[in-house]
C-alpha cells in the first residue's frame, strides 16, 4: 500500500507540473508543432553518405547578432541578441522580447527561473558605474507579465567583497561571462576581470561564483588557477555548462556538480576544461581537473577534446543529457561546431555493420553563410537530438540533426 501511495503521489505531482505548462505560449501537445520541431525541412542533397549532421530548414533569421541560444525546461527557445532575450516557440515564432542591458548568456533552472547575464547602471559614492549583473526572471515564457525578481551585481553579490571597498578603476571592467544551474537549482556564474592577486583577502576576479536558489553567494571554485594555464585554470572564461539540462526527467537526472568551461585567453593551452566537484567529508568541497581526458585512446578515435591548442577562441560549450551524452563546442575564430563523447573522443560511434572501427568525425564549419558554415558562432545548445547554434555574424539560429537520427 505504501509503495502504491508513493507512486500515486509521484504521478499526481507530475500532473500538476504538466498542467502548469498550459500557461506557456502555445502547447507542447500540438502535433504540427512537434512535427516541425522534430523534422523541419531536410534537404536530401545535404544528407551525407555515412554519418554527419544535417541542417534543418528554415534557419531562424531576423536576429541582431545572436550570441546565445538555450532551450529551457519550459521547452521554449531563448535567444540572446542586441535586443535582449527573445523567446520563441518550437516553430521558431517570436512571442516576446525582454530587454536586458548588454545581455550575454542565458540559462533556466528547474524552478523555471530564467537567468541572463548583462550589465546594470549602479550609483556608488555619488557616481554612476556600469557593472556586471545577472538578472533572474520569473514567468519569462508565461502569458502573464515577466518579472525580474533578483539582480546579482558585481562586486556586491560576492560575499568576499563585503569588507573591501569598491574599486572604481577595476570593478567596471569585470564581466559575468556565463551561467549554468545544477539539479538542485544551484547557480554557477563565470566571472573574469583584472584583479587576480592570490594573496588578497577577496577572491580573484577570474573565478566561478556559486549561489544557492535564494540568490545567496555560498562560495566559489577555490583551487582553480586564475593566472596560470593548466588543467584546472579559469583564464578569460567565455562560457560554462553543467551536466543538468532539460528536458525534465523523472529518473536519471544528473546530480553532478561538475561543469565544463571554455577559456579564450591565448595563454590557455587547453581551452575547454572539464572541472570536477569533489565532496570530501573532512575537507569539504574542492574543484579539480578531470585527468582521464588526457589519456587518449587512439584505437577508438583520432581526435580529442584535450589536444593542446585544439581551439582558437571557443565561445560556448554544452553537454547533452540524453543517452548519447555528447559535448558540443563552438569556436568563434575557427567558425566551427565540434562534437565529442564524454570520454573526450571527437566524433560519434560508427553505426552497426559499419566498416569503421574508430569514431566518425562529424564536426564541421568554415567561414561563410552556407548551410554548413558559420560567421562567429557564439552559442550552442542541444535539445531532443537537435543542435542549435547562435550564428552571430549571420544573424541566425542554425539547427542540425545527426543523419542517423532521421526517421
Amino acid at each position: 500500500m505504501k509503495s502504491n501511495l508513493r507512486l500515486y503521489l509521484l504521478l499526481a505531482s507530475l500532473g500538476v507540473f504538466l498542467q502548469s505548462c498550459d500557461f506557456l505560449f502555445g502547447s507542447r501537445e500540438d502535433e504540427t508543432v512537434d512535427e516541425v520541431f522534430e523534422q523541419g525541412r531536410i534537404d536530401p542533397n545535404l544528407i551525407p553518405e555515412n554519418v554527419g549532421y544535417v541542417p534543418i530548414f528554415p534557419y531562424w533569421e531576423g536576429f541582431d547578432q545572436p550570441r546565445d541560444v538555450y532551450v529551457g525546461y519550459d521547452e521554449m527557445v531563448y535567444v540572446i541578441d542586441n535586443r535582449g532575450v527573445n523567446i520563441l516557440d518550437r516553430k521558431g515564432e517570436l512571442h516576446r522580447t525582454i530587454n536586458i542591458p548588454n545581455a550575454g548568456k542565458v540559462v533556466q533552472s528547474r524552478q523555471m527561473h530564467t537567468y541572463v547575464t548583462g550589465r546594470a547602471d549602479v550609483e556608488v559614492g555619488g557616481q554612476m558605474f556600469n557593472l556586471a549583473a545577472v538578472y533572474r526572471i520569473l514567468g519569462a515564457s508565461t502569458s502573464g507579465t515577466p518579472e525580474i525578481i533578483d539582480t546579482l551585481i558585481h562586486p556586491f553579490a560576492d560575499a568576499s567583497r563585503n569588507n573591501t571597498s569598491f574599486r572604481p578603476n577595476d570593478d567596471p571592467q569585470v564581466e559575468f561571462t556565463g551561467v549554468t544551474t545544477l539539479a538542485d537549482n544551484t547557480l554557477y556564474v563565470s566571472r573574469k576581470g583584472p584583479r587576480n592577486d592570490l594573496t588578497a583577502i577577496s577572491r580573484p576576479d577570474n573565478t566561478i561564483l556559486i549561489f544557492n536558489n535564494a540568490g545567496e553567494n555560498t562560495g566559489h571554485t577555490s583551487g582553480l588557477n586564475p593566472v596560470t594555464s593548466n588543467l584546472r585554470s579559469v583564464l578569460d572564461v567565455g562560457g560554462i555548462a553543467s551536466f543538468a539540462a532539460p528536458p525534465q526527467s523523472l529518473g536519471g537526472f544528473s546530480t553532478s556538480g561538475d561543469f565544463l568551461l571554455v577559456q579564450q585567453s591565448p595563454q590557455a593551452e587547453y581551452k575547454v576544461l572539464w572541472i570536477k566537484r569533489v565532496i570530501d567529508p573532512e575537507t569539504g568541497i574542492r574543484f579539480e581537473e578531470n585527468a582521464n581526458l588526457v589519456q587518449f585512446d587512439f584505437t577508438r578515435a583520432d581526435r580529442f577534446l584535450y589536444e593542446p591548442n585544439r581551439f582558437k577562441k571557443p565561445s560556448d560549450v554544452y553537454v547533452a543529457t540524453d543517452a548519447q551524452g555528447y559535448i558540443f563546442v563552438v569556436d568563434a575564430q575557427k567558425d566551427s561546431l565540434y562534437q565529442f563523447t564524454r570520454s573526450g573522443a571527437e566524433g560519434v560511434n560508427p553505426p552497426p555493420n559499419s566498416p569503421d572501427t574508430k569514431n566518425i568525425i562529424v564536426s564541421f564549419g568554415g567561414s561563410g553563410n552556407g548551410p554548413f558554415q558559420f560567421n562567429e558562432p557564439s552559442g550552442v545548445c542541444y535539445h531532443r537530438r537537435v543542435v542549435y547554434v547562435a550564428d552571430k555574424g549571420n544573424n541566425r539560429i542554425a539547427r542540425f540533426k545527426l543523419s542517423t537520427d532521421l526517421e
